[in-house]
């Protein structure tokens, strides 16, 4: 595989191709890697296999989540400067090989392989499989940014509910599964895994084309761009937008949001059964418990479509007010009220939760409407940090709050009365973040360039940022 043949250039669209092919190809690389959302069905085979414990089982997961900031912030520049075939082939490479390097891990009996392979290196492939398709599709649907995206990043909440049955199936074809697993099996379920994705998302970056220069949707012409819902008109690059209060205003909006949500996302079982212990056998409830999991998991999925897609018509600041406003109204309903109805309690738990999804997959839109979209990949790839810092945030407010009330003989719901409110006072913030965020001040608007070699030379100076 040659230079030439992840380059830009090569994927310039011919007159007439089709917009509506980017979209999967996005999601043949968001399905993939969203199998990090499925991690928890490796837990307790690689627990009783290698007799490590919960925490150390959770490593390779919560590595993982962190090089995805990590590398979304540091590669994201280059994300925009390489194109996204560049993106996708590295996010594939990395992906899958941190899927080999774990199966081979397994099969020499060394767990810190698995850290390493699926942790280190497949992290890198989250967060630049992540941000790899952004900015294109931002470019190739200017008039629909938010359906865009969301069809995009839904695939990523949406990758669990391929990735689980396609693990316990594995497991169980490897003799991987039940009280005495194989390590081997499990080796094999990475190998076998790591060889289905790299067809999978093989598709995304031979699919993936970018529009020609001043192409546009017929009928769209930028000036329509502020009636969409675009608040500043230039363009800032990456540097320039950590200089701007809004990119910062913007990440309290995302990390506050997103802790929101994964604090009844991270707990979802035992917040339910501590919830409704009252009501039925012990038995009964845990079945209930992952029916409910499995409902909040396809809230964050549909989500990301669904209400992304809205802030189209209704604009991206909107939106956030109403993730934000009424998410902390439905946080302050489950607190007064907590377990009298289950139906009140699971309608405002899957908000919640659409909510979360939907923050994922409105923010590039939000992003473009503030900065345009010279640098967004790059933009958006910092701004993911917020989710890394919020991806610890979250479970260690409700979990230490929750031990602790445990601790001091608490029942029911009132273990998550104090998480709860914390939860509320946090979405309060950012309401008001995302009510002081304005358009960008023009100093920090990229000149205009005057011509096709003047936009590359900007291009270039922009990718060494």
């Amino acid at each position: 595989m040659t230079a030439g043949f992840l380059t830009r250039e090569r994927i310039v669209a011919p007159p007439g191709w089709s917009r509506w092919l980017v979209p999967p190809a996005a999601l043949s690389i968001h399905l993939a890697i969203g199998q990090a959302y499925a991690w928890s069905a490796f837990k307790a085979p690689l627990e009783s296999g290698l007799d490590i414990s919960g925490v150390a089982s959770a490593l390779p997961f919560t590595l993982a989540i962190i090089m995805l900031g990590l590398s979304s912030a540091l590669f994201g520049t280059k994300v925009d400067a390489n194109g996204p075939r560049w993106a996708m082939v590295v996010a594939t490479t990395c992906f899958v090989s941190g899927f080999m390097i774990s199966g081979i891990g397994l099969h020499l009996g060394w767990f810190w392989l698995v850290v390493l392979g699926y942790g280190f290196v497949g992290g890198i492939g989250l967060g630049v499989g992540y941000i790899s398709p952004v900015s294109t599709l931002i470019k190739w649907f200017p008039d629909r940014p938010g359906l865009a995206t969301g069809l995009a990043i839904m695939g990523f909440g949406g990758g669990a509910l391929i990735a689980s049955p396609l693990t316990a199936s594995l497991l169980s074809t490897f003799g991987a599964s039940g009280d005495t697993p194989s390590v081997p099996g499990i080796g094999n379920t990475f190998l076998a895994m790591g060889a289905i994705y790299l067809v999978f998302m093989s598709v995304g970056w031979l699919l993936i084309r970018v529009p020609a220069e001043g192409w546009a949707p017929a009928g769209w012409t930028p000036s329509q761009a502020k009636k969409s819902g675009m608040i500043s008109a230039g363009q800032v690059s990456a540097r320039n937008a950590l200089r701007t209060p809004q990119f910062w205003l913007l990440w309290v909006v995302l990390c506050f949001n997103v802790t929101a949500g994964i604090g009844i996302l991270e707990r979802a079982n035992p917040i339910f059964q501590d919830f409704f212990a009252e009501t039925g056998t012990a038995e009964t409830l845990a079945a209930a418990a992952v029916g409910f999991v499995s409902i909040l998991s396809l809230a964050n999925s549909l989500g990301r479509i669904a209400w992304s897609s809205l802030s189209d018509v209704l604009g991206r600041k909107n939106m956030y007010r109403i993730y934000l406003g009424v998410g902390a109204l439905l946080y302050l309903l489950i607190t007064l009220v907590p377990n009298q109805s289950r139906a009140l309690f699971l309608v405002a738990s899957v908000l919640i939760l659409s909510f979360y999804g939907a923050g994922f997959a409105t923010v590039p839109a939000y992003l473009r409407d503030l900065f345009g979209t010279y640098q967004v990949g790059a933009i958006h790839g910092r701004l993911l940090t917020a989710w890394s810092t919020a991806g610890v945030l979250g479970p260690l407010i409700v979990n230490a709050i929750a031990d602790a009330r445990i601790d001091a003989g608490v029942e029911g719901p009132g273990r998550y009365t104090t998480a709860f409110a914390i939860m509320i006072v946090l979405l309060v913030i950012a309401f008001v973040c995302n009510e002081l965020i304005k358009p960008v001040d023009a100093k920090h608007h990229e000149p205009e360039p005057d011509a096709p070699a003047d936009r590359a030379a900007a291009e270039s100076k922009g990718a060494q940022s």
